[in-house]
């Protein structure tokens, strides 16, 4: 166990300039091209529209809820990306939206409103699921509360952004950035899985070596020992087992969820209220600038509850983790959490996913070990889409039947996908599995993403119609 918890925590300790430098040039790039395309496509003088079709709004399509082929292959692959983007923390964002597109033929806000339904679903059932299973290497919940109320109003606040960005930002650019932040995340987190793959390797054989030492020397001794203690490391003390309802009682955290639901609550009025509003009125401008304060003031509280905490382990002589995460808390770290919680929204609002695409590998930058990741960031997904659910239902975004069902198949894989995925992790004893489905969910969406931006952009280069930004008060 001890040798399992050391082993992520050796890896976090590698370094992530080159990421953030790669998150940079991508930028960077995206900005150069956007110089470059956007002039090319303003409207010329003495025309309206410079011979150019202004891109209008996705009409409403929502096709009925019938057994179809299109329906059939939709839910299988809805069914498997729900499994596997729950286990690997990432929701599936970024698979559901093409296929609802494409496939199942919805327009664009209908399908990413119903990604959130299903992300929503496959949450909530994992989330019951890890309540219910202790944690791997230490008596502590699966799920890290301390890490969700850090990155929570932080990554809601970034969905906020990132869906007014929607708004303006053209098609191309959005698949553009995308697409840079997969790759770069999924390569990441492959890498960091080729390490903790080659660690677990090295932790068995060593394992299995003291194993037959001992076994050697009991022989060559001639001592008769315990049959149930033929496995060294079955027999050293192990945690007073749980029962079923003793470990969900220990994972619930009450006042920590209170104050979640908290902030839930606070960005559903505030929405609701916005969407009620005049766009771009003052009372508008006003209701977003309120969640600025909301967020802020709840992140601001953990942080400095985990600076304390850190500060006063550390001068007591104790080198204990706060939380699971195994970095040395202080404001520059803070700050970098804040702005990759704001990046993860902002990529959820611009997808329509619930943010797992930047939490998931995150958590595993920071140092929690797989288990605790996916079970944390699965945790946050919940609430970040559930309250955009909340709030497509009532500006009436997707169609009630189709959601149910979806919501449905989506809770069924979220329990198989947990369940099978954790017992291969215990019988293999490789938890890096659950980094590689990560980095492969990630890997998937930024294909699909791919595929799908490219196709739309080049219809809308053939079609003549107008590819740079678009106005916010028009929408």
């Amino acid at each position: 166990m001890a040798a399992a918890a050391g082993l992520y925590g050796r890896l976090n300790r590698s370094s992530t300039r080159g990421f953030l430098a790669y998150v940079a040039a991508g930028a960077a790039c995206a900005a150069v091209l956007a110089c470059f395309v956007i002039p090319a496509a303003e409207p010329r003088a003495g025309d309206a529209n410079g011979g150019l079709r202004l891109s209008s709004r996705s009409a409403r399509v929502w096709p009925d809820l019938a057994f179809n082929w299109r329906v059939v292959v939709a839910t299988v692959v809805g069914f498997l990306g729900s499994a596997f983007g729950t286990v690997g923390g990432v929701g599936g964002g970024g698979i559901f939206v093409p296929m609802l597109n494409l496939l199942v033929g919805f327009d664009t806000k209908s399908a990413a409103a119903l990604s959130k339904c299903m992300i929503m679903g496959a949450s909530a059932s994992s989330v019951w699921y890890n309540l219910q299973v202790s944690h791997p290497t230490k008596e502590a919940p699966v799920i890290d509360y301390k890490l969700a109320l850090l990155f929570q109003p932080m990554l809601m606040l970034g969905i906020t952004i990132g869906v007014e960005l929607s708004v303006i930002f053209p098609y191309w650019l959005i698949t553009v950035l995308i697409i840079i932040l997969f790759i770069g995340t999924s390569s990441r987190s492959f890498y960091k899985g080729i390490l903790m793959w080659k660690d677990e390797t090295r932790i068995q054989m060593e394992t299995r070596e003291r194993e037959e030492e001992s076994k050697s020397s009991c022989a060559a001794r001639d001592v008769v020992i315990d049959p149930s203690c033929e496995e060294p490391l079955l027999c050293q003390p192990q945690p007073k087992e749980k029962s079923a309802l003793e470990t969900f009682l220990f994972n619930l955290r009450w006042k920590n969820i209170l104050v979640l639901m908290t902030v839930w609550s606070s960005f559903l009025v505030l929405q609701i209220f916005k969407n009620n509003s005049q766009s771009c009125s003052t009372f508008y401008w006003v209701i977003n600038i309120l969640q600025v304060p909301v967020a802020l003031s709840v992140f601001l509280w953990e942080a400095v509850q985990l600076c304390r905490e850190s500060r006063a382990r550390r001068m007591d002589g104790n080198w204990e983790c706060v939380c699971e995460a195994s970095i040395e808390w202080s404001p520059a770290q803070l700050i970098f959490c804040a702005f990759c919680g704001l990046l993860g929204g902002t990529v959820g609002g611009l997808l329509g996913s619930g943010g797992g695409f930047i939490l998931g590998p995150l958590l595993l930058e920071l140092g929690c070990i797989p288990q605790v990741a996916s079970a944390t960031a699965t945790f946050v997904m919940m609430f970040s889409s559930s309250l955009s659910v909340v709030e497509f239902y009532f500006l009436n975004r997707f169609p009630i039947p189709f959601a149910v069902y979806l919501i449905c198949i989506s809770i069924l894989a979220g329990f198989w996908g947990q369940s099978l995925v954790r017992k291969l992790v215990h019988v293999l004893k490789r938890a890096s599995l659950i980094v590689f489905i990560l980095s492969s969910v990630i890997f998937a969406s930024a294909l699909t993403m791919g595929v799908v931006g490219t196709q739309k952009s080049i219809s809308m280069i053939n079609n003549h119609e107008y590819m740079g930004f678009l106005d916010f008060c028009e929408k």
